[in-house]
Formats: structure tokens, C-alpha cells, sequence
């Protein structure tokens, strides 16, 4: 990422993704008189937006406005990959969903959602995680993907496989106030082609840029960059404007600011010719985790018996103070994680008993882990699943987020 230079890809507007279809019918003249009479689009520009085919990954924060509004436009399929189920606290940010659908598939609930906007279009349904095995062959049905995933092994697979497709795609991504988008797309004409690992070359760290699940979003940000994504797309299957391909937007929510940064090719990444193990590649946890993890491990039921036994144990909470006043372990003693990374809040931890760490999931807590075996802590462990593996097997009362 970078301001321009001489080797930053010229801006501008792209030809026309998609080929306008046939007669638009009366009743779609007046459903889309609004796009009709607006020049840059016109009855030609909503004849290529019904002929499109959008793949859209994830019915979750960012494919539910995206879906939402690309169904109102008028595309003509839009495929949704999505195979998790509606849970309660998706309805803070996921629009495309209601109360009733708790419980039920995503994908036929946002199916449900778009057909109650617009019954003309062909949704289907892709009900599978997304990996190497389906990418390529799946994204060769599209004309553009949007990808709204909030973790990095799926954001490089999905690079790679629209890649190895020639296929463009729409990036988005949220945390907590701030949202992205830029376009990506590897064969663009004129020389414009971009792809995900010019932005980065590398997956973060482990544990470094925690997910939605552990950091939070404000819930109305989804709007904002799931509109920005949906407009995108419309650009790039009418040709119109100039698409964000080549520069990253930024939005803050908090100081209401909109910023772009030019994004110019990494003159040293090398092609793409193969999708690889991005779980690998990204690492869920880092080696040094890893290793720690492997022999000071306790589940859920394990921690209880050594709770109900009367051990004296120090259980130390490594998540965030807003996390902390959601739920604790009752005489749990909160020290977050990079107070203890940073060697700051090491003196805070005892010695002279076992140390039990916990966090959400188990991610932030096994990192912590093996910061303590190389400061020479020998008597630690971490709970693996974190709290949420507490509540699935121990205490379903307990409060989940």
C-alpha cells in the first residue's frame, strides 16, 4: 500500500463487465424507472445489470445489505455461499434476517429476503464451506464476486481462486467503527490489474487483527460498506464511473471520514498458479501457540473437575475490559492480553501455583500461553474453546456473544 508512482496502475472507468440482455418488459420498466431515466445507466446499463451473475460469500454483516440492494437493482442470479445457521446475536448487524429465521440456514433464510424483494431473480444456493476444491470451478459461473469474510484465510483463497478464474471481485471488511473496500481484479484491461496481495503480501501475525467475533462492529457500519460494495459492483457490470480498482477507500465511522489510498502492484509477490493450505498460510494460531498449547491444554469439562476439586489455581481472564463486564469466571482476575504480551503485567502473575488462562475462544489465550513458557512459567495452561466452549459443554446459562 502506497501513494502513487510511476508503477501505481492508471485510474479510470473499465468497459462493461457484462453484455446487456434482451427487452426489458413493462413491468421492469417501471420497477426500475429511477435507474432508466439516471443517463450513465439507462435502459442499457439495467439490461446488463439483469443479465449479471454475482457471487456473493456470506449472507452475514456485509452480504446482507449487499444482497439486499443488488436484488433491488435488478441482478439477474445472485449466488450465495453460505452453510452456517441464524443465531440471535447475528440480528444486531445482519439485516437480511429476522427473528423467526433463528435457527435456520442463512442461505435460505437471505434467499427468502430477496425473493420478498424482487422475485425475478435467480438466487442459488451454495451451501459449503469454500475451499481449494470448489473456488475456481464455482467463481467460473460468476461474472464478479463479492467477498465480505471476516478472516484471512478465506480473503487469500478467495484472491487466489478469482485469480486463477479471471475473475474481479469487490473486497469489503469492518471492525468495530472503521470499514474498507477496494476492487481487485488480476486480468483488468490496461494494464489496471490488482489483486488482495498487493494490499497484503503477507497474512498478519496470528492473533494480531482479532475477527468481529472478537473485537465487535458497530452494527450500522454493515450499511455503509455493504452499500459501498453493491455500488461497486453495479459500476463494474455497467461500465460506468471509476471503480475502486487500484485504491483502497477507508471509512471511519466515529469521525465520519471517507479517506482513499492508492494502491500500487508489489513489484516482488509472485504469480499465482495453485490454490495452497491457507489455513496454513494464515495460521490460526502462531507455532510458538502451538507448541505451547499442545501439552498445557484443558477443556471445558476438565477445567470444572479442577474447579470442583478445591485446587488453589489463579484463573486469569486475557480478554478486554468491555468482554470482562459481559461475563467472568467467578474469582477470575482480569489481565488483558497485551498487557501481558508487552512484559507489562507480568510481575501481576503468581508462581508459586498452577495459572489456568482463558479468553472467548481459546485463540487469545493460547498466545498468551506461550509468552508465559518463554518468560519461564512452567506450571500454566489455557482452556481450550475459551468461555464459549464453557457455555456449549459446561453452563448453558452462562451469556454468550
Amino acid at each position: 500500500m502506497s501513494s502513487p508512482s510511476p508503477s501505481t496502475p492508471p485510474s479510470g472507468s473499465l468497459p462493461p463487465l457484462v453484455e446487456p440482455a434482451g427487452a426489458l418488459s413493462r413491468e421492469e420498466v417501471a420497477r426500475y424507472s429511477r435507474h432508466l431515466i439516471i443517463p450513465n445507466v439507462g435502459t442499457c446499463g439495467q439490461k446488463r445489470i439483469r443479465n449479471a451473475r454475482v457471487l456473493v460469500i456470506g449472507a452475514g454483516g456485509l452480504g446482507s445489505p449487499t444482497l439486499l440492494y443488488l436484488a433491488a437493482a435488478g441482478v439477474g442470479t445472485i449466488g450465495i455461499v453460505e452453510f452456517d445457521e441464524v443465531d440471535e446475536s447475528n440480528l444486531q448487524r445482519q439485516v437480511i434476517h429476522g427473528r423467526a429465521d433463528v435457527g435456520r440456514p442463512k442461505a435460505h433464510s437471505a434467499r427468502d429476503s430477496i425473493v420478498g424483494i424482487n422475485e425475478r431473480v435467480d438466487v442459488r444456493l451454495h451451501e459449503f464451506a469454500l475451499d481449494r476444491s470448489n473456488a475456481v470451478d464455482l467463481f467460473r459461473q460468476y461474472d464478479l464476486i463479492l467477498d465480505g469474510t471476516d478472516n484471512f484465510a478465506t480473503r487469500y483463497l478467495v484472491n487466489d481462486a478469482a485469480i486463477l478464474a479471471g475473475k474481479p471481485y469487490v473486497w469489503g471488511s469492518i471492525y468495530r467503527f472503521e470499514g474498507q473496500v477496494s476492487v481487485f481484479w488480476e486480468a483488468a484491461p490496461n494494464g489496471c490489474g490488482l489483486n488482495y496481495r498487493d494490499l497484503y503480501p503477507q497474512a498478519p501475525p496470528p492473533g494480531m487483527v482479532p475477527s468481529c467475533a472478537e473485537g465487535g462492529v458497530l452494527g450500522v457500519l454493515c450499511a455503509s460498506i455493504g452499500s459501498i460494495m453493491a455500488t461497486e459492483a453495479i459500476k463494474l457490470i455497467t461500465g460506468i464511473g471509476e471503480p475502486l480498482l487500484g485504491r483502497l477507500m477507508i471509512y471511519d465511522a466515529l469521525a465520519m471520514t471517507y479517506r482513499t489510498i492508492r494502491l500500487r502492484r508489489d513489484p516482488y509477490r509472485k504469480p499465482v498458479t495453485e490454490l495452497v493450505d491457507y489455513d496454513t498460510f494464515c495460521g490460526v494460531v502462531s507455532d510458538d501457540a502451538e507448541v505451547a498449547a499442545s501439552g498445557a491444554t484443558l477443556t471445558a469439562p476438565e477445567l470444572a473437575s479442577l474447579l470442583d476439586s478445591g485446587d488453589d489455581i489463579a484463573l486469569i481472564d486475557v480478554r478486554e475490559p468491555v468482554e470482562w463486564d459481559i461475563v467472568h469466571f467467578p474469582g477470575a482476575t482480569l489481565i488483558p492480553k497485551d498487557r501481558i504480551l508487552s512484559g507489562d503485567s507480568l510481575a501481576e502473575l503468581p508462581r508459586d501455583r498452577p495459572i489456568i488462562l482463558y479468553c472467548k475462544t481459546g485463540i487469545r489465550s493460547a498466545e498468551v500461553l506461550a509468552a508465559l513458557t518463554r518468560a519461564g512459567f512452567s506450571d500454566a495452561a489455557h482452556l481450550e474453546g475459551g468461555i464459549a466452549a464453557w457455555a456449549n459443554q459446561v453452563d448453558p446459562k452462562m451469556p454468550v456473544y
